[in-house]
């Protein structure tokens, strides 16, 4: 069902092509308006950033452990992450230069401050990630939004992706698509699965569906056109060397140029049978052998969306745990004021399951950040 966003159609024949400028400027306020002229130059119809607030993204244990690798920007985390982010006057800078360029401006929201500041900034779409594909509470406040969404579904399985549609048919949200992503950076092209994009088609048969890839190179993401992804999301930067663990799946300028020249050259040509030899035959004109070589490996088949095992070390590091809130005594009864979703050392019951606890009533005292625990509530059996 197409939407628009900004004066643009998505869903209809022209394919939104989202740069995920995310945090490779490298906290350099004028690296990212270079990001954003260079996406704008390549053709990008989007440019996204990633909009946190670190209190409620992370609990403190996750902020305070070491960081000093090669990718730091810090001593710990949470230094490297306040490194990295800019703020709201920043980004009110930032979408002004985007305006003045003509490209759509926005950001993922990783947490409900996020989601209510991108709100105060107008952006014209939000983008909800991967990582926030299954906190519950993040959904349901997006989805009471006029704003539109997209929505990333890597590191879910085919129940979650079920749950996040009942959450916006839940408020009558239309004006939303869901991406097929695989949460692995890079991702393998055996990991790819683009027969996702015609599943998600036959099981939404209303909803706009398009692509996100973490993949090397740019011939599946052209593949997953064919496939009939309606928006493409690739990581953008500026230089493949630069410091950072998202520039190496990234495409630089070059690259993002030619990967929407393709897109544009046969969004309007696609054949309307959709096996995959008549897919693979169609993407000959355009693409290299060794790139069909890769488009091929793509191809292989899930019978449902699952968590796959190369989305694993991901989803530990940066899916979210459900969390108390605040210090609660023994026999508080939870509230959704009481639980939250935040990225927490160590990784604890994962998102998805919020609503599970809301209800349940505490047998211990447990503090603030402190993961939930089967053992800390009564149970009617005992």
């Amino acid at each position: 069902m197409p939407f628009n966003v900004a004066n643009r159609i998505i869903g209809g024949n022209r394919t939104f092509v989202i740069a995920e400028i995310g945090q490779n400027h490298q906290g350099d306020i004028e690296m990212a308006k270079r990001l954003i002229a260079e996406a704008k130059a390549a053709g990008a119809d989007c440019v996204k950033f990633q909009k946190s607030c670190l209190t409620e993204k992370f609990t403190q244990n996750a902020l305070d452990r070491a960081y000093n690798g090669v990718n730091s920007w810090g001593k710990t985390y949470g230094e490297h992450k306040e490194y990295l982010e800019f703020t709201i006057e920043q980004y009110k800078s930032l979408q002004k230069y985007a305006n003045e360029l003509d490209v759509i401006f926005t950001a993922s929201a990783m947490d409900i401050q996020s989601l209510k500041d991108l709100e105060e900034l107008h952006v014209p779409v939000i983008k909800i990630g991967s990582g926030d594909a299954n906190n519950i509470p993040l959904l349901v406040n997006a989805s009471k939004l006029t704003i539109p969404l997209i929505i990333s579904t890597g590191m879910q399985n085919d129940i979650m992706v079920n749950r996040i549609v009942q959450i916006m048919n839940d408020s009558r949200k239309t004006n939303y698509c869901l991406l097929h992503c695989v949460s692995a950076y890079p991702t393998d092209p055996n990991d790819v699965h683009l027969n996702m994009l015609h599943k998600y088609r036959e099981y939404f048969p209303n909803i706009t569906i398009g692509y996100s890839g973490h993949e090397l190179g740019i011939a599946i993401s052209t593949a997953a056109v064919a496939y009939g992804a309606k928006v493409i999301e690739r990581h953008f930067t500026l230089d493949k060397q630069q410091k950072g663990t998202d520039h190496k799946l990234s495409l630089e300028p070059a690259e993002l140029k030619e990967l929407i020249t393709r897109i544009r050259s046969i969004e309007n040509s696609l054949p309307t049978v959709t096996d995959e030899q008549t897919i693979l035959d169609f993407l000959s004109t355009v693409l290299t052998k060794d790139e069909l070589s890769d488009v091929k490996l793509a191809m292989a088949s899930l019978p449902k969306k699952q968590i796959l095992d190369c989305e694993r070390p991901c989803r530990m590091k940066l899916g979210k745990s459900l969390v108390y809130r605040s210090h609660l005594k023994c026999g508080t009864t939870i509230s959704p004021n009481d639980i939250c979703a935040k990225v927490n050392e160590p990784f604890g019951i994962s998102a998805e399951h919020y609503d599970n606890y809301l209800g349940k009533m505490l047998n211990k005292n447990v503090v603030t950040d402190e993961n939930l625990d089967e053992s800390h509530f009564f149970h009617s059996d005992t």
